[in-house]
Parts: C-alpha cells; structure tokens; sequence
C-alpha cells in the first residue's frame, strides 16, 4: 500500500498542541502531526483548546485542562466526545495517545494504533492487556516494551523533535540545567545535591502546581535553594530553547523506568550534554560519552557534571539528527499504519 493516508490523531485533553510549557506527549503529538502533514498526509487532530500545529484541527474543549491533571472525568468526556467526531470522519486509521480513548477501539471498523506513553506495569499494563487485538500498540522505546514483551506491540518508535527548532548556542554557561516535572521520581534534589557538590549553579525549570509536586517542594526543594541554586518555574517557548542552549549540561537525575524523555533530545539538539542516571530508556537515547555522560550511580554525578563540560556540542547535535527527528519517527509510523490498515481489511473481508 502507498499514497495519502488520512489519519485521526487523538491528544490528550491535557494541554493545547504544542503546548506553551510542560507537556511531553502534547510535543510529541505536534511534532508527529506536523511532519505528517509534510510527508503529504492528511491528518485530523482531535484535542483541546487552540490548534498550533499544520493539521485540520477539530476541538473537543474550548480549554486544556491540565489544571485537573490527575482527575478521572477530563478524560473520559474526552473520549466521549473524540468517539461522535471520530465516527464522523473519512479516515484510514486512528492514532490515539490518551488515556480512556483506547477503550473504543473495538467498535471501528479502521484500526487504532495507540502510543503507550507510561511504564507498561501495574494497572497500566493490565489495562492494555486487556484490550487485546483492538488496539495495536506502539512502544517509545526498547526499554518501555521490555517491562512487558507478550503485549500487542506493532512496533517501537522513538520521539522525535524538528531540528530547526533548537540552536546552539556560541558558548555554554557555568551552570547546569534541570527541566521537567517537580516530584520525586525525577530527581530534582539529586540535581542540586549533584551540582552543589560538582561546584556548579543549577537553573531549575519545573512544573510545581499539582498537590503532589508542591509538597515535594516544600520538604525537599525548598530547604535547598539559594547558594547557587536558581528557581525558575515552569517554562516554554523561547525561553525554555534559550537555556537548553546555554546550559554546560542538562541533569537527568531520574529514579524511575523512563519510557523516554523528550527533554533528553532537546537538549542534545540544542548542542547540549546530558547527565543522566542509567533508568529506563537513557542508554538508548544518550551516547555515553559522546552527547552525554550515562552515571551508574548518584555519586558519579558530580564528577559526570564535570566530565560534560568537555563534550562537542555539533556531536551532541549529530545523535539528535541520526535518530531522533521528527521526520524518521513520521517515517515509522507510516510504516505501522499500513501495518495495521493491511491487516484489519484482511480481517473484514
């Protein structure tokens, strides 16, 4: 099979595409759509409140609604109202990457492939599992799919971002950089400890709104700002570009099984080294030694900060471009949509 798909792309009810700050999944989504629009397809995106990206836009909510990230309800009247507009639509397939969508799948008569965005265990994995041959479901990494082999895997596609987005800069700065999400699990207090001790400033840029986040702050992060230790909040756009870039190193700290890490390509895209515990997907995104520095342990960090400084940024760069752009990932799933077309009209004939 060859020639234009049409294809439904379901984002979460989170955050707008792309989203103006946090919000990995919904950066993957407008990366994918965009470059499939480029590759000649025509792609109807299904998400909430405005539409920054090249494809048809149909809105399920006038407003994201991440400030109830964590309820149950945004999500499932998302799936309810993305089920009416998908029934509505002339497509080959559906790409579906949130939480309660998948659960229509097996009324269509076009396939539904769904990006699993979460470490595949506990009720997670249970949930796909039960869903059987409805769904055809796509890993981000070796790494997430290892966590569960017998599952209905179609495929493994790494995320990818759009080079041009991420400039380097002339020169890096003295300090070191940690983005992402305020909790545990990520490691923010590793981060400043690790650069205390390297004997460098650490800018942090993180997401601290939900119940959870904030009390992570006021036990662990709190105590340990000042000397050296910079608190941003969250941040986007140009800003978030402009510190990747300057920014010796990005830390990655992470005390859990990483499905991927968007902010790990960022960074090396933006000629900037990643120092990163060796958890989940690291080793297949960072290149020891050669875009990043992969630490077996949290006493290795320091010395690691160090050890970055050193790294060639246009070889930090040169990772991105071999395997993470936004192009090749619109590439693979081509690739897992006929896939899954082929099979599923077999199946009805």
């Amino acid at each position: 099979m060859s020639g234009i798909l049409k294809i439904a792309m379901i984002a979460p009810p989170w955050f707008a595409l792309p989203p103006k700050g946090y919000g990995g999944v919904e950066y993957m989504c407008s990366y994918l759509v965009d470059s499939l629009v480029d590759r000649g397809h025509q792609v109807t995106l299904l998400s909430s409140g405005e539409n920054g990206t090249k494809a048809r836009h149909v809105r399920t909510r006038e407003v994201p609604q991440g400030e109830r990230l964590g309820e149950p309800m945004p999500d499932v009247l998302h799936a309810a109202i993305t089920r009416s507009i998908v029934d509505s639509l002339d497509v080959d397939v559906v790409h579906d990457h949130s939480l309660m969508g998948p659960l229509l799948a097996g009324e269509r008569t076009v396939p539904t492939v769904v990006t699993l965005h979460e470490p595949v265990i506990g009720e997670y994995k249970e949930y796909f599992q039960l869903l059987g041959d409805t769904v055809r479901l796509v890993a981000i990494s070796e790494s997430q799919r290892s966590l569960a082999p017998e599952m209905n895997w179609y495929g493994t596609v790494h995320n990818g971002i759009d080079m041009n987005d991420f400039r380097g800069a002339s020169r890096h700065s003295d300090w070191i950089l940690f983005l992402g999400q305020c909790i545990p699990h990520k490691g923010l207090h590793v981060a400043i400890d690790s650069a205390r001790e390297a004997g460098v400033g650490i800018r942090i840029a993180a997401k601290c709104g939900e119940p959870a986040e904030l009390e992570y702050f006021e036990s662990e992060i709190r105590p340990r700002l000042g000397d050296g230790v910079e608190w941003l909040g969250e941040v986007g756009g140009r800003r978030k570009k402009q510190l990747l870039a300057e920014a010796s190193c990005l830390i990655f700290p992470i005390d859990w099984d990483e499905p991927f890490g968007m902010v790990m390509i960022e960074a090396m895209a933006s000629g900037t080294p990643v120092v990163a515990l060796d958890r989940g997907s690291v080793r297949e995104v960072v290149r020891d030694s050669f875009s990043g520095i992969v630490c077996d342990k949290v006493s290795d960090l320091p010395e690691a900060i160090r050890r970055a400084a050193q790294l060639n940024a246009e070889d930090c760069r040169a990772v991105v471009a071999e395997s993470f752009t936004s192009d090749l990932m619109a590439q693979k799933y081509e690739n897992i949509y006929r896939s899954a077309m082929g099979e599923q009209r077999s199946f009805h004939l």
